[in-house]
């Protein structure tokens, strides 16, 4: 059986989908299973065993246009596909669910030209994302976990850049960036937190991000390593994998390190909320926000400006609390270390 699933969105989306592949591959473990994504989407799955093919859809460059596009729908027709998952809700996903020659096509019942779906998935609301993922399959309670793979390559690069900076040293991972400014925590507190946690000298604070991240203002001392623009996201999932705590906005390196259970999470959720099914996946997390708060949620995306104006969700998580949360996670490690060791 051939079985397409396609997902064009964010990175963060692409992530939480890993555990329908796994949940795909057990149900169906004959199966080849071939992933229609974005180049970024790709940089996600590379190297995971349980996909035959990635097939880049490269929307906004080569594939661009009417003739590109029917070009790749011939190229997807050529591998004979029976089922079709598509949980991109879209147009154009739609549009390539239906022309792909697959037999049995399932999509979200609101997605865009849901009907071209014979089999239609409720989109439910009150679960997490990766719940809605799963139910493509069917409605088995069991847990799926999320799963990158990072290959010796990227381990050699991250062995390269810790070389004689993380002995001894307990890594937190700092994610400043988002791609919505109200999901942001502001800079200063940032900067705050890093200036704190630099003067304890068994923490090695690194910071991570996109190119577009440089533009945060962190004034960032020499003890800090800054790694914004200069690693590939499975590079960033072997950091996670070997850091102790990675403190993040609510964007994709909280689903990245989610694949990787042993390392904490510490979320900042401003005006986005667990309703939404975003909260961090693994059971090794703890999200801070402000309940009760009148104007939240104001946007599943968050926006470039706090509507009220006081952007109350994120100035209420003051630094304070991120730190006493590190410093007592780290206390708990020394000390299961210190019995381990008795």
């Amino acid at each position: 059986m051939n079985i397409l699933i396609i997902h064009t969105a964010f990175i963060g989306d692409i992530v939480l989908s890993t555990a329908l592949v796994s949940k795909v591959k057990e149900k169906y473990p004959d199966s080849d299973i071939y992933y229609l994504t974005t180049p970024l989407g790709k940089e996600i799955l590379k190297n995971n065993p349980k996909i035959k093919e990635i097939i880049i859809y490269d929307k906004r460059g080569k594939d661009r246009g009417f003739k590109a596009f029917i070009s790749f729908v011939r190229k997807i027709r050529k591998l004979k596909i029976d089922v079709c998952l598509t949980p991109h809700r879209y147009l154009r996903s739609s549009i390539l669910s239906f022309l792909s020659g697959a037999k049995i096509r399932v999509g979200y019942d609101i997605a865009n030209l849901s009907f071209v779906f014979n089999k239609k998935i409720k989109y439910d609301k009150t679960k997490h994302e990766v719940e809605k993922l799963l139910s493509f399959i069917d409605d088995s309670p069991k847990r799926f976990e999320l799963e990158m793979y990072p290959n010796e390559k990227d381990k050699v690069k991250i062995d390269t850049i810790l070389k004689n900076l993380a002995k001894d040293k307990k890594i937190i991972l700092i994610a400043p960036g988002s791609k919505w400014f109200t999901k942001k925590w502001p800079e200063e507190y940032f900067r705050t937190l890093i200036q704190n946690l630099v003067k304890r000298d068994d923490l090695l604070v690194v910071i991570t991000g996109g190119k577009e991240e440089k533009e945060i203002e962190l004034n960032l001392d020499s003890k800090v390593l800054d790694l914004r623009g200069e690693i590939s996201l499975l590079e960033l999932a072997e950091l996670t994998k070997r850091a102790s705590l990675v403190v993040s906005n609510d964007s994709a390196p909280i689903h990245i390190t989610s694949a990787f259970p042993n390392t904490r999470i510490l979320g900042i959720f401003g005006p986005t909320v667990r309703e939404f099914g975003f909260f961090p996946w693994s059971k090794n997390s703890k999200v801070f926000e402000i309940n009760g708060l009148y104007c939240r949620p104001c946007a599943i995306h968050g926006g470039n400006s706090c509507p009220e104006k006081h952007f109350r969700c994120m100035r209420e998580i003051t630094p304070d609390l991120i730190e006493n949360e590190i410093y007592n996670y780290v206390a708990s490690i020394d000390n299961k270390k210190v019995k381990a060791d008795e």
